[in-house]
């Protein structure tokens, strides 16, 4: 197996445990898809993508709904993807992808995180180099074999597909995903869920103390109403 296999098999063992927390980051998702293509999904590439993401993560019809309408609206909120970059204590490198309608706010909190735990809050560049940014795709596992799927997509673009508990996954570089979302829709192959991930090229193994230290500063982050999602260079097996 590869890395993003690695990768998702360590991200996998810590997920959101607050489902309103979950439902909070796709509302923001909803509101960006809309207010970049309109809010219809047939025409909207982006917003079909974040419908999947919000029925996998079981949030209800209506809400789904309710959130598309409120994007609509003149005076609904206006959000920004941000990126932070840092240090955590260690040497491991941070990236934290932040959605808000306050900047001033977020750099604030992000800022204070890192000096609380030692950390440093770095420059734009800084750390982004040392992570690949990839996207990927979530399939029933019941509908394909697994060989002829990979050898008819690899020349989409991509390159890593395997099994776990959740389906199908299908791994390409950033770039692909327009081309590998358009290919599917072609063929009918239902998409449970899509979605970008960063995955560092290298990884640091620390003992025991300094991953708590690292991992006190990424779940602080993480309880940031602003933070969509954080990925480090730490080893966690």
């Amino acid at each position: 197996m590869g890395r993003a296999f690695e990768f998702r098999k360590a991200r996998k063992m810590k997920r959101w445990t607050a489902m309103a927390k979950t439902f909070t980051r796709i509302g923001k998702d909803i509101v960006m898809a809309v207010k970049d293509g309109g809010d219809d999904p047939i025409n909207n590439s982006r917003l079909r993508a974040v419908i999947q993401n919000a029925k996998a993560a079981n949030m209800p019809k209506e809400n789904i709904e309710r959130a598309i309408k409120k994007a609509s609206e003149k005076n609904s909120q206006d959000f920004k993807e941000i990126l932070f970059e840092g240090y955590a204590p260690h040497g491991i490198a941070i990236l934290i992808e932040t959605t808000s309608d306050n900047n001033n706010r977020t750099v604030a909190n992000i800022r204070s995180y890192f000096n609380k735990a030692n950390g440093s809050l770095g420059t734009s560049g800084s750390v982004e180099f040392m992570f690949e940014r990839s996207c990927n795709f979530r399939l029933d596992k019941n509908f394909f074999n697994l060989e002829e799927l990979e050898l008819e997509f690899i020349d989409f673009g991509v390159e890593e597909v395997f099994v776990d508990e959740d389906g199908i996954l299908l791994y390409a570089p950033f770039e692909n995903y327009g081309v590998i979302q358009k290919e599917l829709e072609n063929r009918n192959i239902e998409i449970l869920s899509s979605g970008f991930e960063r995955i560092p090229l290298s990884i640091k193994k620390l003992n025991v103390q300094e991953r708590e230290d690292v991992e006190k500063l990424i779940e602080k982050i993480e309880e940031d109403d602003d933070v969509q999602n954080v990925y480090h260079s730490m080893d966690l097996s």
